[in-house]
């Protein structure tokens, strides 16, 4: 763990284990409890423009057959069927098409909308208890770094320790530094420690496509934040605590809710959508635990906003230079 001041600017090399001594005794350490599902659905499509199957058209046939790939990235509130999502391969799954998944069909669905940079919103037909199909069908969605195919542990590994609100299509990956044993020290200490919930989805990992930095904009991603929650971060905001937060989606989440309710963090829940880069004045979170994250990612940047770009940029370049390891089962920085 690289342990950086935004305020000096000084960073020195530490290990994770020593981040419950790095606490302060009032601090509050604010998780994201979200939980990862198999989000990755294989299937067979429907064929709505295949060629009709001839003899003068073999190959016809293993088109229809051919593996699709979707990937769940977000459930759509107002209609509970409807997900958007990412699907390969792309260039054969029009508007319309019709999708199957599972051995006996246990799940269908019909593609109804595309996205502007080649997402899909698809319509799952109505099926009895839908995420325990999901559950038996799906695949935990690994990282794309990780080459292999996911397997009947993963569901347990590419979770944090605390994780229970199912909705992630990938683990907020500064939690999974933390072991019971080392929530146990934190509480031993007599810290304080609470949980919201951001669904991980697109927004935490969507490239910047835009030439300003300013006219980018985020997918939505799910939050939550409960009535014992909210009342324990604003008692100590009103005490001023330091507010620690584990992880960017945690970040997001508090900041967002701060500016839906002028300054206050409320019991609420809804889609939140804040880019947060250098500039933003923080209204919550006053310092943050971490992982290394990949050059020109809006991920980045938020860290360079707590921690000062400057000073973000040279301890990186020293992680790099000391062999820190980055991505999602990577080293972790705790900025303070």
């Amino acid at each position: 763990m690289l342990l950086l001041s935004a305020g000096s600017g000084r960073f020195e090399d530490r290990q994770f284990r020593e981040f419950p001594d790095l606490l302060r005794p009032t601090d509050l350490v604010v998780l994201n409890n979200t939980r990862v599902f198999p989000a990755r659905l294989y299937g067979r499509r429907g064929g709505l423009k295949a060629q009709r199957i001839s003899r003068s058209n073999p190959a016809s046939r293993d088109f229809l057959r051919g593996r699709i790939e979707v990937l769940l990235t977000r459930q759509i509130r107002s209609e509970p069927n409807d997900w958007e999502c990412l699907v390969r391969p792309g260039r054969k799954l029009a508007v319309g098409e019709r999708l199957f998944f599972g051995e006996q069909d246990e799940l269908q669905a019909e593609i109804i909308a595309r996205g502007e940079f080649g997402e899909r919103q698809i319509r799952f037909a109505p099926a009895d208890d839908f995420f325990a199909r999901v559950e038996k069908i799906g695949h935990i969605p690994l990282p794309p770094y990780i080459s292999r195919a996911d397997s009947g542990t993963d569901r347990e590994r590419y979770q944090t320790v605390y994780a229970h609100e199912r909705g992630s299509v990938a683990a907020p990956t500064a939690g999974l530094h933390f072991t019971s044993e080392i929530l146990d020290r934190i509480h031993q200490r007599g810290i304080e420690t609470v949980e919201i919930t951001l669904h991980v989805g697109l927004g935490t990992f969507q490239p910047v496509r835009t030439e300003k930095v300013e006219e980018h904009q985020l997918h939505s991603e799910a939050y939550s934040i409960s009535q014992e929650a909210s009342a324990r971060i604003q008692r100590a905001r009103e005490e001023n605590r330091r507010i620690v937060a584990v992880g960017t989606t945690t970040v997001r989440t508090l900041e967002y809710a701060a500016q839906q309710n002028s300054g206050e963090i409320r019991p609420s829940q809804g889609e939140a959508n804040l880019f947060i880069y250098p500039g933003y004045r923080f209204q919550v979170v006053d310092a943050l635990l971490t992982n290394f994250h990949l050059p020109q990612s809006t991920l980045l940047m938020l860290v360079c906003a707590l921690g000062g770009t400057e000073n973000v940029l040279r301890a990186y370049k020293h992680a790099v230079a000391e062999g820190y390891r980055f991505y999602s089962y990577g080293d972790c920085m705790f900025v303070e």
